[in-house]
């Protein structure tokens, strides 16, 4: 950032050959049905069932199958690991040398592979902090605290030279500025603190916030200060939520446990949109090229950018800062844990001067794909992808979901010399910038739009393979949910190999969590575009309290994270196992059963969210029964198909097969508007985005939630007149997805 990083030598994975580790014989899982209309369903299946099991009587596995089971045999922890160790060797954050390096160790690990690969740049704008300055006056007769804002190595850190190259603690695109104000405490700086805050008499204009990380995403809570009226905004990580458990007479954090040092902090972006912010909405171009930009001074007077002044501090000063705060006693449930001081709301006496000076600049950023062209329908492409570029060592997030992608490529490439080619085209993609704004993805997803949205079968991304101990974690646009569980069934728990990964996620609530929240990469394949995406993890994100700091390094993940790298292998078996399946078997296998059960049971959550509104959710059940009788509809034609019951020649079979195949893909697009949401035009997914208020949140018909807030604040003939508008507009998308499934013109 204020500078790149110093040339280092090329990095290599692979040292010693060690011997592959294996997986037993998996174990058998166990199902569960849908709740949609169940006798009608389970009647469907068992006509299902017996088609199948003719099936399988007159036909033997297909090639496909064997090398699919043999592609859960070649997992190699050995060298998950050694990706992992060569990626996470410097800091490596977007538009720096370091970066540039890992791209290359990407593209140089694939090309070695014998897959084709390239690497498509991109110009876009970056933030660096140039200069930063935070003190504190406690008041007459007490001293100044000038914060150092440095995350401390410890003694015997392998990585404490490489970590003076890791940028100084920033949000990118904070505004400039120096303030000096009295402090206002926010609790987690959500919209409903700042109510409580007016309920109590605190005004917070003019004041600078403090606020600590948990409830929702570093960007929301600098626009909902700014939004207060707030001049300033600090944001600092509680020892409550990532200190860990208290401990007596040992040191209870990194490195002797997994938990955040006490001068560990949590940096981010506060940028509010997707993608290049002087491209929004149209991709971007290369260095040197031309394309339409808008200019710093539109940007600044875009509500994307925070406005504001805005650093991320440690749970050590945020504690200081706590300590000199006066004003009424907070909350219980905004204290901090055992061990803290009490905290009050302020008005200060506490007085925070505050200097953030940022350098907001185009920068190149590089995404790197190999291409695994398909035999039979080249022209259709199941596409992979995880970002590369970390805020520091990046070991966690995300190069545990780059080195697991790798491994899969190894497999992949070892089946090709056995003689397997996909049926369908397989793209490994590899993007950059993501912390910043999801900008690698969202760019090439927008440079190339069209074909994606009339070629791609489904974005399967993985951010952060390993958290830690757990489980396999999915969210996934529902018409993936039985692929996923038929999957999940085949590969055995890392940590309880008598058990699946199916054994465990099916035992959660939800079983599978949906794609809306923004968060990673595959917001611009099904939020913008409507493409059927996936993303998973094994473990929960809260065993990861080093996120985004300069602990997340490889020996955290050598201890804590994923000692063996077994968890590693598990994680690519069964992403790579979904993203062969859905290369390899003849017809696309989505089921539109679950997406229409799905539906019925958001439209009743969010319609019991408004009892008594003078609207009528009516057009929106009448479209959903439309989608299930399509739904089921298609899921029949596709075993009878598959049981060979039409009697087709190979002409009549190949044209049906790709007729079904182009219904199952482009459902998905049928579920978005040219318009977009209301107020936010690049989201046009009208079934899932994130939340108006909360960029990680999950949404399902976001536009109808937003309406509705609105107009139970308001109480307006015109606000509920638009509350009704968007429920036509949910209920025209799943009409269109139920025409498209069915085949049929109107």
């Amino acid at each position: 950032m204020s500078g790149a990083p110093e040339s280092a030598r090329p990095m290599s994975a692979h040292g010693k050959q060690q011997p592959l580790l294996r997986y037993p014989a998996p174990a058998a899982g166990n199902g569960s049905g849908s709740g949609m209309g169940r006798r009608r369903y389970l009647a469907f299946l068992a006509i299902a069932a017996a088609l199948v099991a003719s099936y399988h009587l007159l036909h033997a596995p297909t090639p496909s199958s064997r090398y699919h089971a043999l592609f859960l045999t070649l997992g190699s922890n050995a060298s998950a690991a050694a990706h992992l160790r060569a990626l996470t060797l410097r800091p490596h954050v977007a538009g720096t040398q370091a970066n540039a390096l890992a791209a290359e160790y990407v593209r140089a690990t694939l090309s070695s592979l014998s897959f084709p690969t390239r690497v498509t740049p991109y110009s876009v704008l970056l933030s660096y902090p140039v200069h930063r300055s935070l003190s504190l006056s406690a008041g007459p007769g007490r001293p100044n605290n000038v914060f150092p804002l440095v995350q401390e190595t410890y003694p015997g850190d392998p990585y404490a030279e490489a970590a003076a190259e890791v940028v100084p603690t920033y949000f990118a695109y904070s505004g400039s500025g120096s303030v000096t104000a009295e402090v206002v405490y926010a609790n987690y700086g959500d919209r409903k603190d700042y109510a409580y805050l007016a309920s109590r008499g605190v005004d917070v204009a003019g004041k600078v916030v403090l606020a600590r990380y948990g409830d929702i995403h570093c960007e929301d809570m600098v626009r909902n200060a700014r939004d207060a009226g707030a001049a300033a905004a600090i944001i600092y990580t509680d020892a409550k939520d990532f200190g860990g458990p208290a401990a007596k007479g040992k040191q209870k954090w990194f490195p002797n446990t997994r938990w955040l040092p006490p001068s560990g902090v949590q940096v981010g972006t506060l940028y509010y949109g997707n993608g290049d912010p002087t491209t929004p909405m149209w991709p971007s171009c290369a260095a040197g090229e031309d394309c339409e930009r808008l200019s710093m001074e539109e940007l600044d007077a875009s509500e994307a950018m925070p406005g504001i002044p805005a650093l991320p501090v440690s749970g050590r000063d945020g504690e200081t800062i706590q300590k000199a705060m006066g004003g009424g006693v907070a909350p219980p449930e905004w204290q901090g844990g055992e061990g803290a001081p009490v905290y009050r709301i302020g008005p200060g006496p506490a007085v925070l001067n505050l200097t953030y000076i940022g350098n907001d600049t185009l920068a190149t950023i590089e995404n790197v794909f190999a291409v695994i062209e398909g035999k039979e329908e080249p022209d259709r492409y199941v596409i992979i992808g995880n970002h590369r570029d970390a805020w520091t060592f990046g070991a966690v997030d995300p190069n545990s979901g780059t080195a697991a992608m790798l491994e899969i490529a190894e497999r992949l490439s070892q089946l090709e010399k056995k003689g397997w080619r996909p049926r369908r085209t397989i793209i490994v993609c590899s993007w950059d910038a993501e912390e910043f704004a999801l900008i690698g993805s969202t760019e090439w997803a927008e440079d190339n739009i069209d074909i994606i949205g009339s070629r791609a079968v489904a974005y399967l991304n993985v951010d952060i393979s390993v958290f830690g101990p757990g489980g396999l974690v999915p969210r996934a646009t529902p018409q993936l949910d039985e692929l996923i569980q038929e999957a999940s069934r085949m590969v055995p728990d890392p940590d309880d190999p008598s058990h699946t990964l199916y054994d465990y996620m099916i035992r959660q609530n939800p079983p599978i969590a949906r794609v809306a929240g923004a968060g990673t990469d595959f917001a611009a394949f099904v939020q913008h575009i409507g493409v059927p995406s996936l993303d998973m993890s094994y473990g929960l994100f809260s065993e990861y309290p080093v996120y985004h700091s300069l602990y997340d390094d490889f020996v955290w993940m050598q201890r804590f994270g994923d000692p063996l790298f077994h968890r590693h292998v598990a994680l690519a078996s069964v992403w790579g196992l979904i993203a062969l399946r859905l290369a390899d078997d003849e017809i696309i296998p989505f089921n539109y059963v679950s997406y229409a059960s799905e539906l019925e049971e958001s439209s009743k959550v969010v319609e019991d969210g408004c009892p008594g509104c003078a609207v009528s959710f009516s057009p929106l059940h009448k479209s959903i029964k439309q989608l299930e009788k399509a739904a089921m509809k298609i899921h029949m034609e596709k075993k009878v198909l598959q049981a060979d019951k039409w009697g087709l020649n190979t002409r009549e079979r190949t044209l049906k097969v790709r007729e079904m195949n182009d219904r199952l893909m482009m459902a998905e697009r049928a579920f978005t508007n040219r318009e977009g949401l209301a107020g936010r035009p690049w989201y046009k997914h009208m079934i899932y985005a994130s939340s108006d208020q909360d960029d990680w949140g999950t949404k399902a018909f976001p536009g109808i939630v937003s309406a509705m807030a609105n107009a139970q604040k308001l109480n307006t003939s015109e606000s509920w007149r638009l509350l009704q508008h968007e429920i036509y507009r949910g209920a025209r998308a799943v009409s269109k997805a139920s025409a498209v499934l069915d085949g049929r013109l109107t």
